[in-house]
């Protein structure tokens, strides 16, 4: 049997997916992100709201059909921790990791874990492949 906890959990970290990573909606970090958030990607870029919002408005720049599936969704619940195994497909029509544009239809997956306090995302931790996107794009 499930619990309320964990369906919150649950229901937080599907919806910050489908808004974030399947719509595109840089709003949802202002409603479901804590202002003092920490992301902690090892991209280099700002680990901050605002850089988690350009990380997204980058992604969708470069791939504007970008399509996010959940695969997988566990939670942790006395940490309030929840992990989401992705997987995407989107057509490359801008430029990205300093790739120009190929139109080559490409494939991500990764990993993210997420933090979630008092009904907000205090933390990320999110891993995806860059090297193989970089050979779907034959940049390598």
């Amino acid at each position: 049997m499930v619990d309320a906890k964990t369906e919150e959990l649950k229901k937080i970290a599907r919806r910050w997916i489908e808004e974030g990573w399947v719509r595109g909606n840089v709003k949802i970090v202002d409603e479901l992100h804590a202002p003092d958030f920490v992301d902690c990607d090892p991209s280099g870029r700002e680990p901050t709201n605002a850089g988690f919002k350009k990380a997204i408005l980058e992604v969708y720049a470069a791939f504007p059909d970008f399509n996010c599936k959940v695969e997988d969704l566990v939670v942790e619940q006395q940490t309030g921790k929840v992990a989401v195994r992705w997987s995407a497909v989107g057509t490359h029509k801008g430029k990205y990791l300093n790739a120009p544009p190929t139109g080559k239809q490409i494939r991500f997956k990764g990993i993210e874990i997420i933090t979630i306090q008092n009904g907000k995302i205090t933390e990320r931790w999110g891993e995806w492949n860059g090297i193989d996107l970089l050979g779907q794009l034959g940049v390598i």
